[in-house]
């Protein structure tokens, strides 16, 4: 498996996608923290982070007794950059064109 299949099958939940969100709204998060709004066993919000930090997306430290973890947007950006921006380049393109176009035409 592709360090870019992990990411999109990290991203295919919207288990994991919430703990993104979670994570970008406040980042350096324990285990409870991220667990406290889920319906669902600790073990199983554990398995969803182990996907998560297998696709590095999550990052976790230890800081004493307790595991933070932290979002990496990085291969956000990564999947971004090699399969979004591709597809809306000449899209955009297009726009400046015809913007240029229309301008001249006045």
């Amino acid at each position: 498996m592709t360090d870019d299949d992990r990411v999109f099958k990290a991203l295919a939940d919207p288990t994991r996608r919430g703990l993104l969100d979670r994570l970008f709204a406040r980042d350096g998060q324990t285990l409870t923290e991220l667990e406290a709004e889920l319906e669902m066993t600790r073990f199983g919000v554990m398995k969803h982070l182990r996907v998560l930090e297998d696709a590095g997306l999550v990052i976790a430290r230890k800081s004493g007794r307790e595991k933070l973890h932290f979002l990496n947007a990085v291969p956000i950006r990564l999947i971004h950059d090699r399969w979004i921006d591709k597809y809306t380049e000449r899209r955009v393109s297009a726009l400046v064109e015809l913007k240029t176009e229309l301008e001249q035409g006045q």
